[in-house]
């Protein structure tokens, strides 16, 4: 669970919920519980005029050793839906069900072998070092920390945290105290993780360093990963999956490369000297041009006073762009398809623009 709620972890990791006969380990037919299964879960805060229906009849089905990536706009009712899942927040309706344990049934044994890392949360203990944060949390898990030794040191390794180990957290740097979270939360050997903003404050080697150790974790381990983020990049280099959210319901649930490939956003880039601004006009009134990029002393575009005009034009489009390029007069330097990323994927499927923060900048 996570450190805010870690009274709820410590009963939830107790020897009591490891036993064998707290939770079903198949499903009918004999195939084994999915690692997460959220079935129709409704969340409503406030009443009257004030309420607001944060997750709308939600269903999700998580499979163990996934790596699964969570996106919506703010407001889209992601962090409701995972603190429902996690038992922080109550559902008004619907069932959760963590490696086929129903929570509402058996919650010390649903939550046995599960941790969060939680946007906004305290999730270390400052004063503690790097190391005594790890043994602490694999200590609660109910794990003997010096059977697992080896284990903290590979963490520490892998994320770069080695020389740091005995330091106290207050210490350390945003973006260390950011690893030193993921690392507390692999410490106990959960085999469910939820992540939340998991590379907010961390530079872009030390992001690379996490999506290599989530890849490594759920390859060779089998660890399960929900992942919450507004980092598209990571979300397309880790995750097997994204589910996207809009007003509270699922609004997509695909591969990426699926979701890459369903939408209608094929475009492509021509360059050239000759596109002037009578050019690009002349291309605004019969096609739907995205962006006009002008690079005056060639360096970009390979020519002197190059421009690039991005046009959405597939099929017959395209030969009907070219026609008019050659009317006007243009020869075409080159030319290049434009395919969609996650972030086109984002704003088709959820309406909303600006609210992703694609790249990973602070909000």
């Amino acid at each position: 669970m996570a450190r805010s709620a870690a009274s709820d972890r410590d009963d939830a990791r107790s020897d009591e919920a490891r036993s064998d006969d707290a939770r079903p380990s198949e499903e009918p037919g004999g195939a084994s519980p999915p690692a997460l299964a959220v079935e129709g879960v409704s969340k409503r805060f406030r009443d009257g005029e004030e309420s607001v229906l944060a997750v709308d009849d939600v269903g999700l089905t998580v499979e163990r050793g996934s790596v699964v990536g969570l996106l919506g706009p703010n407001g889209a009712g992601k962090t409701t839906l995972i603190k429902c899942a996690l038992g922080i927040v109550l559902p008004d309706a619907g069932s959760v069900r963590v490696f086929g344990t129903d929570v509402g049934d058996g919650r010390r044994a649903a939550y046995a072998d599960v941790d969060a890392m939680l946007e906004g949360a305290r999730n270390d203990y400052w004063r503690l070092t790097v190391r005594e944060n790890l043994r602490y949390f694999a200590t609660i898990a109910g794990v003997d920390p010096d059977s697992v030794r080896g284990r903290h040191d590979r963490l520490l390794d892998r994320l770069e945290l080695t020389e740091k180990a005995d330091t106290p957290v207050r210490e350390l740097s945003r973006g260390m105290k950011q690893k030193v979270s993921l690392a507390s939360v692999l410490a106990g050997g959960a085999e469910l993780v939820f992540l939340d903003e998991p590379t907010l404050g961390l530079d872009v080697e030390s992001s690379r360093t996490l999506r290599r150790e989530l890849r490594r974790l759920a390859r060779e381990e089998g660890l399960t990963v929900v992942l919450s983020s507004h980092d598209m990049d990571v979300v397309e280099a880790v995750c097997d999956r994204v589910v996207m959210m809009a007003n509270g319901r699922i609004v997509a649930d695909d591969t990426v490369a699926a979701l890459r490939s369903g939408t209608e956003r094929d475009a492509v880039r021509v360059v050239s000297a000759d596109i002037d601004d009578a050019v690009v006009a002349t291309l605004e009134e019969r096609f739907d041009v995205r962006a006009v990029e002008t690079d005056r002393d060639g360096r970009d575009h390979g020519g002197a006073g190059s421009t690039a005009v991005e046009v959405a034009a597939a099929g017959d489009e395209l030969y009907d762009l070219m026609d008019a390029l050659r009317e006007a007069g243009v020869t075409v330097e080159d030319v290049e398809t434009v395919r969609p990323d996650l972030e086109d994927v984002f704003v088709d499927r959820t309406g909303t623009e600006g609210d992703a923060n694609p790249r990973g900048r602070s909000p």
